[in-house]
């Protein structure tokens, strides 16, 4: 893994949040989001309760609101898809601005607002505060599959390289005069497609033979054995846990 790929959404920094280690984080994120999940959806103030220690965790990892905010796009589907299900919901109805809406509609639609946008930006700030490969090394160290953390660290390792093929092609058609205007440009997309297929077929073909000649069974050796203190593991999980006092409180 080079060290010169970092994803976008990493921001460097030295805060107490960027040093804990990333198993320490990813366990926090998860427990998160599943007290964040559990929670009854009609009881408000818990879900303000929960965006007040995403708060708190982004001021002590110094992380700009307008940066989460930006990468808050992402969940633009989620909520057009929330503002949908009143409109086609069905059971009692309801009048809001002069519209005919269904209330179960309406509440399945803040269900998902609310929690989707707690669980956005809870992986907003563990991707603000951990590099990519770090994540990874995270994860091994939670004993995930290592089959997953392998595919995921040969996608991190390669998606540049498949993104700038991609952007070659791209040069090389329109060097050409293509432009894609209309539906007849679509056959000559399809075929960029389909080559930009083989050639990554065929780049993991030898990317694989080369790991088999230098000795590759199945398993990646842990290049970094990053270990976590009590004090560490304390730190992280008192987001999860101030959590599931509040989830507590609310039954």
């Amino acid at each position: 893994m080079g060290a010169g790929h970092h994803h976008q959404l990493y921001l460097p920094g030295g805060s107490v949040v960027h040093r804990l280690p990333p198993q320490c984080k990813l366990l926090a994120v998860f427990a998160f989001a599943l007290v964040v999940v559990a929670t009854p959806r009609e009881r408000f103030w818990a879900f303000a309760a929960y965006a007040v220690l995403l708060g708190g965790v982004a001021v002590a990892a110094r992380v700009p609101v307008t940066y989460v905010l930006r990468r808050m796009v992402i969940e633009v589907p989620f909520v057009l898809f929330a503002f949908l299900i009143p409109v086609i919901g069905l059971g009692e109805r309801t009048t809001v601005l002069g519209l005919s809406l269904s209330v179960p509609g309406l509440w399945a639609a803040w269900n998902i607002l609310a929690k989707a946008t707690l669980g956005v930006v809870a992986s907003i700030l563990l991707a603000a505060t951990t590099e990519p490969r770090v994540i990874l090394v995270g994860a091994q160290r939670l004993r995930l599959p290592s089959l997953l953390v392998q595919i995921a660290m040969f996608m991190l390792r390669y998606l540049d390289v498949i993104v700038g093929e991609m952007r070659r092609m791209r040069v090389a058609r329109e060097s050409r005069g293509f432009e894609a205007r209309t539906f007849r440009q679509v056959p000559v997309i399809a075929r960029s497609a389909g080559a930009l297929f083989i050639r990554s077929y065929e780049r993991g073909e030898r990317v694989h033979l080369a790991m088999l000649s230098r000795g590759y069974s199945g398993t990646m050796p842990m290049l970094h054995d990053i270990s976590a203190s009590v004090r560490q593991w304390g730190t992280a999980l008192a987001l999860p846990g101030v959590a599931l006092v509040i989830w507590g409180l609310t039954w």
